[in-house]
């Protein structure tokens, strides 16, 4: 069954409007590399953040590295402000499972205990196994995709974002 997916950059102006009122000097981004990275960086820079911006790679942290292995080109996880008591957006491409949340909530916490923590995605696809929702959310799917069948967040040279259904 064909999905029409929208525009990703459209999906990214709806995200900043959903998390601006909520913007104080205490907030900071978090995105998980690759694709909530990217978002992150261009939240960060229309929401005009104080805090430097971070990124995280869940890989080590996540609970099916045991039988799924390292991801193919794991990155430096890098997050270059104070956590104690910040007010942190985690920010993803997709929500899925959940279980990429929760690996980043624990290895977020290996640096501190924030105030807060919300969590802000492009998408989300259904199918969660963990009680995991999104605070901000740009585009949920009508109905879920089956599990073979993956939405990807591509970044072409220009900066410009584009979201996609694979089947796998």
């Amino acid at each position: 069954m064909p999905i029409d997916l929208p525009n990703a950059e459209s999906l990214l102006a709806r995200l900043i409007e959903q998390i601006r009122p909520d913007v104080t000097p205490r907030t900071a981004l978090v995105g998980i590399h690759t694709g909530g990275a990217w978002l992150a960086e261009r939240l960060h820079r229309s929401l005009g953040i104080q805090a430097s911006l971070g990124t995280i790679d869940v890989s080590f942290y996540r609970d099916d590295y045991g039988s799924k292995g390292l991801h193919a080109k794991p990155q430096r996880s890098d997050i270059p402000f104070d956590v104690e008591n910040a007010d942190i957006i985690i920010v993803d491409d997709v929500l899925y499972t959940g279980r990429t949340t929760r690996a980043a909530l624990n290895e977020l916490f290996d640096y501190g205990r924030p105030a807060r923590v919300d969590l802000a995605v492009l998408c989300d696809r259904h199918g969660r196994e963990l009680p995991i929702s999104a605070r901000y959310c740009a585009h949920t799917l009508d109905e879920p995709l089956a599990a073979s069948r993956i939405l990807r967040l591509s970044q072409d040279a220009t900066g410009t974002l584009s979201l996609r259904l694979i089947d796998a």
